[in-house]
This record gives C-alpha cells, sequence and structure tokens, in this order.
C-alpha cells in the first residue's frame, strides 16, 4: 500500500510539473506594434485616425471601390489575392478592424459588428465615396450584410464568402441552431479566457487554420505565422475576449428584408460555419445568387483564391 501511495504521489508531481512547464513554454508577451509593421505593413498599408480609431488600412488600384471584410482571429491580409485580381478594375479597400492586426485594441473598446459596420460607412465618409461594394467573410460577412440592412441605397453588391450571423433555429422545420465553433465557446468561459490572454499556444492557430481550411495541407506555414503573430499584437487577444463576449445586435429576422443584389460563395468544406447556412442566406434572400466550392473550406478567398475571386468579378462586372 505504501508503495502505491508513493507512486501515485510521483505521477501526480508528474503531471503537475507537466502542466507548470507547459504553461511556463506557452506563455508568450504581447509584440509591439512596431516590431509587427516590420513584416505586415506592406507597400500599401496605410495608417487613417478615424474616430478613436488608429486604423491600418489598404488602399489598392482604380475604379468603382469595393470594401473587403475580414473575419474573425483575421486580419486584411486574407484578401491579398483578391486585391491582386480586383484592383485591375476596381479599387480595393480593406483594413484591419479594430482589435485585429496592426490596428489593436481601442479606448472604447467596442469591437461589435455594429461599429465595424458603422466604423466602414465612416471610412466610406472619409473618402467621399458614396456608393460601393461589399465583400465580407465569417464575421466580416456578418458586418457587411448588416451594413446592406442599415444603408442599402449606398451598397451596389453584396458578396458573402461563409458569412456569419445565421446562428439561431428558424421556423424551417429542416433548420436546427448551430453550435458556434469550439474556439469561440472556450474562449468565452472567463477563467480560460484570462489564460489565454497571457498563454497562446502556437499549436492551438495551427490546429483552428487547418480546420478552416477544406485542404489543410494547402496552409502554409507563413500564413499561420501571420494570424498567430498578429493574434499577440499588444491588446488584441484582451480585445478578442471582449468580442466574443458583445458580438453585436442579432438582427438575422431582418435578412429576408436585404434587397441589394446578393453573391454568396461558400466552402462545402466549412467546418465552422456549415453549409447549410449557405442556404439559409439563398433562401432569405431574395434573388440572391449561391456557388458553392466542393473542396473548400470556411475561407475561399484563401484557399482557391483563384476560383473564388472569379466568381466575384463575374458578379460584380453584371
Amino acid at each position: 500500500m505504501k508503495k502505491l501511495f508513493k507512486w501515485s504521489a510521483y505521477g501526480i508531481l508528474i503531471i503537475f510539473i507537466g502542466i507548470f512547464l507547459f504553461l511556463a513554454f506557452s506563455y508568450k508577451a504581447d509584440i509591439p506594434v512596431e516590431a509587427l509593421e516590420e513584416k505586415y505593413f506592406t507597400p500599401e498599408s496605410s495608417y487613417l485616425e478615424i474616430n478613436d480609431v488608429k486604423l491600418h488600412l489598404r488602399k489598392r488600384g482604380k475604379g468603382p471601390a469595393i470594401f473587403l471584410i475580414h473575419g474573425s482571429f483575421a486580419s486584411l491580409h486574407t484578401w491579398q489575392d483578391w486585391e491582386n485580381e480586383l484592383s485591375k478594375s476596381y479599387t480595393t479597400i480593406s483594413m484591419d478592424l479594430p482589435g485585429h492586426g496592426l490596428t489593436g485594441p481601442t479606448k472604447a473598446e467596442d469591437y461589435t459588428t455594429d461599429y465595424y459596420a458603422k466604423l466602414i460607412f465612416d471610412l466610406a465618409d472619409e473618402f467621399k465615396i458614396d456608393t460601393f461594394y461589399v465583400a465580407g467573410n465569417s464575421m466580416g460577412g456578418n458586418v457587411a450584410w448588416k451594413m446592406a440592412l442599415q444603408q442599402p441605397d449606398r451598397i451596389k453588391k453584396l458578396i458573402l464568402v461563409d458569412a456569419a450571423g445565421f446562428w439561431k433555429m428558424t421556423s424551417d422545420s429542416t433548420s436546427k441552431a448551430t453550435k458556434r465553433p469550439f474556439i469561440f465557446t472556450i474562449l468565452s468561459n472567463d477563467a480560460i479566457g484570462k489564460v489565454f490572454s497571457k498563454i497562446t499556444p502556437y499549436f492551438l492557430f495551427k490546429g483552428n487554420l487547418q480546420q478552416v481550411y477544406g485542404d489543410k495541407t494547402k496552409v502554409k506555414s507563413e500564413t499561420i505565422d501571420r494570424y498567430y503573430e498578429l493574434m499577440l499584437r499588444e491588446g488584441n487577444r484582451e480585445a478578442t475576449l471582449k468580442r466574443l463576449r458583445n458580438s453585436g445586435t442579432d438582427l438575422q429576422d431582418s435578412i429576408p428584408f436585404i434587397k441589394i443584389p446578393t453573391l454568396i460563395l461558400w466552402g462545402a468544406r466549412d467546418a465552422w460555419i456549415p453549409v447549410d447556412h449557405a442556404h439559409r442566406f439563398h433562401q432569405a434572400i431574395e434573388h440572391a445568387r449561391l456557388i458553392i466550392f466542393d473542396g473548400a473550406g470556411h475561407v475561399p478567398m484563401e484557399e482557391i483564391p483563384d476560383e473564388s475571386v472569379e466568381a466575384a468579378l463575374s458578379f460584380l462586372k453584371e
């Protein structure tokens, strides 16, 4: 019995040592924005002081304006390949939303989709752009369709790429409420959230990025590094936790009131927002067009940029 107790004590000690070492090696300090600018501030990048935000944005090309809105945990870099093509005929405007990328946190600490929508309208006003196109992915898609509801006279066409916002059960008997991605659920826990703000394992981001691609072999190491390092930008982790606790007004029931020409693009292998949501948007928005990419996941503009931007260009030019 004494030997059993002794070995049990050793086992518990080893487990605690293992946990301590894991936490010690997983601790990550914030990265100063100046250090990140050296790597992620591109030749087309600029900062614009708007409202209480020092907004990192990228404006490229000439022609009608199209705003490109990224999703959760992402940055304006997610649209790089789309910008390369769209900027040949359009003025592309992408930005790091507050709490993301080089923009980072704000004094107001408002990271809701409602605030993001207002910010982009204010940005359009700053550039003296009356009407424009909008494309958004995931959370950015939620922002995009909210903009279409708030000021429909300013939005020429709407592109939703694996858009968020259709979570709760509908009156349609075939529709079911959908759980949010696991990472959103765990980070909404207060205790886990506090740990995340200081301890952010690289493998967690690698695993999540592989999950959002339909073909995880397409995930490049530099893409994982970018997502990870920009999350470690000073203040972004704390801003992320605040955003997940208050994402904004639920306007799902208003989606059928969208009358703007809409293109819905979706990856059939989306593990974060199932393709069923694409059909919900398609059914809810009158005269919307739906294209589903068989092998793609949650971020078609990154995973299959050529095919997805070709669909977007065809729609915009009609």
